[in-house]
């Protein structure tokens, strides 16, 4: 008598597990979800993709060796001239709040002048952001940059990103122009 009993339980979650993909690709093809920029996610996706990224980043991340120095002044200079050619458009720089294409995306990309809340592990701050500007983060805007820096270009932008909340904005500028000797990576 057990037997038939099993059968029937597993009919059950066979018939409601079907029901729920189906409801799932009916939304899915409804095109009833909005996925323009200026329209918020519910606060249930948002969660769920916020979750999503830091853990996979967080999972990614963690066998990367961070280089023992982080803060020559070659690095520095050339992390902070590729920041401001590549980065500063979303991430801002010091003394500024918004920009006319930070206001259009969503979700925001972080405004890297800022000290970052609640990341106390300097060694996991800096391998989480080496692969987050190696690989990017997919339908956010950060691309990857990976495919055209090496990693040392990479770590040089890594190495600016720590020093980059302490700058006023008279610093930034002295640290992110580019010379004319051949530092040029374009």
């Amino acid at each position: 008598m057990a037997l038939p009993k099993f059968l029937s339980c597993v009919k059950c979650v066979v018939v409601a597990s079907v029901m729920v993909v189906a409801a799932g690709l009916g939304f899915i093809y409804s095109g009833l979800y909005p996925v323009g920029a200026d329209d918020r996610h519910t606060p249930l996706v948002y969660w769920t993709l916020e979750n999503l990224r830091e853990y996979s980043v967080a999972r990614s991340s963690a066998g990367i060796e961070v280089p023992a120095k982080l803060d020559e002044p070659a690095q520095l200079l050339a992390g902070g001239a590729d920041y401001d050619d590549m980065c500063a458009g979303c991430h801002l720089k010091p003394g500024k709040t918004e920009s006319d294409f930070t206001l259009g995306l969503y979700p925001g990309p972080p405004n890297l002048t800022r000290q970052a809340q609640g990341e106390n592990d300097i060694e996991a701050q800096a391998r989480r952001r080496f692969w987050i500007i190696k690989h990017g983060i997919k339908a956010s805007g950060m691309p990857a940059w990976g495919p055209g820096h090496d990693d040392e270009r990479i770590w040089s932008l890594v190495a600016f990103l720590r020093r980059l909340p302490e700058l006023s904005p008279e610093q930034y500028q002295i640290l992110t122009a580019r010379g004319s000797t051949g530092s040029d990576h374009h």
